[in-house]
């Protein structure tokens, strides 16, 4: 296990909390930078753990985790967090660095190649929930809205439910899906009392931004960055299945598949796990594949 050193880093608005696994400056290979959103670094501690002969580095974006911010503001904007990237890429002045990026972290990293190229030689973007560009995104959109107004209606366990329900969902939106009602928490395991808190970042409404953001195809298409748009073998026809294969058909790049889901690199952070042997060993191959 490499020692962990932790970082912190001033930007505009925010002082960012960042973990180096390894050396710096590194000499062969660049650092590999894992990020999430709303995820920290908390949830790569297992997939870090996989790369033991690479320098690691791992965030938690402004505001979330150990990293504050004063910027005024709350929403969680993958432009504004790009910048973030592109400030501690910098700090960490070994040059341009291979990305590791899921969920909402895919998104920003989309958002730091079309801001800053230069910055990231191999971008591996994994379930992107990018909703733009979905053909029945107006029904997306109005899904996304359903558990955030469970949530702001009813707290925690019923938006987290409902959210579940919709990651879930197979295919396009449609009218059967509408009318459902919310489901039980209880069929989810999940609390139904509710502790009056309204400030989860994936079910308040502050990561809209995220699921908002319109990817510049032609940026991205003409940036130096090799790019792999990734998903997992479980999540084909779930939202961020979808999502992930719209966009890599808008680039005109293969669908890289992982294994098992949303969180397959997960063993045991956030109480979920996935397949995180079989998930490292795939990205070190599409990592160490030119």
């Amino acid at each position: 296990m490499s020692e962990i050193s932790t970082r912190t880093l001033r930007v505009p608005g925010a002082t960012l909390t960042y973990d180096v696994r390894g050396a710096l400056p590194t000499t062969s290979r660049p650092p590999l930078l894992m990020i999430g959103q709303p995820m920290g670094a908390a949830g790569f501690a297992t997939l870090a753990s996989h790369f033991p002969e690479r320098t690691v580095v791992t965030y938690d974006p402004r505001g979330l985790g150990r990293s504050t911010r004063d910027d005024g503001h709350t929403e969680n904007d993958p432009v504004v967090q790009a910048e973030d990237l592109h400030a501690l890429i910098g700090a960490l002045g070994s040059g341009a660095v291979e990305v590791f990026a899921s969920s909402g972290g895919a998104v920003t990293g989309l958002a730091l190649v079309t801001a800053h190229p230069d910055d990231v030689a191999t971008l591996v973007a994994h379930e992107p929930p990018l909703l733009t560009v979905l053909p029945d995104a107006d029904r997306a959109f109005a899904a996304e809205q359903a558990f955030q107004q469970t949530y702001h209606a009813k707290g925690f366990g019923a938006g987290m439910t409902h959210f579940i329900a919709m990651s879930m969902w197979r295919g396009e939106f449609t009218d059967a899906y509408a009318a459902q009602p919310a489901p039980d928490p209880a069929s989810f395991g999940m609390p139904a009392d509710d502790d009056g808190r309204r400030d989860d970042p994936l079910l308040s409404g502050v990561s809209n931004p995220v699921t908002r953001y319109r990817p510049d195809i032609n940026a991205l298409r003409s940036a130096p960055t090799r790019l792999v748009i990734a998903a997992g073998v479980q999540s084909a026809d779930t939202l961020t299945g979808r999502t992930a294969a719209a966009l890599a058909e808008m680039l005109g790049l293969p669908l890289t598949i992982f294994p098992s889901h949303h969180g397959g690199f997960l063993g045991g952070e956030h109480g979920q796990g996935g397949e995180p042997e079989a998930f490292a060993a795939k990205l070190h191959e599409v990592l160490d594949t030119a």
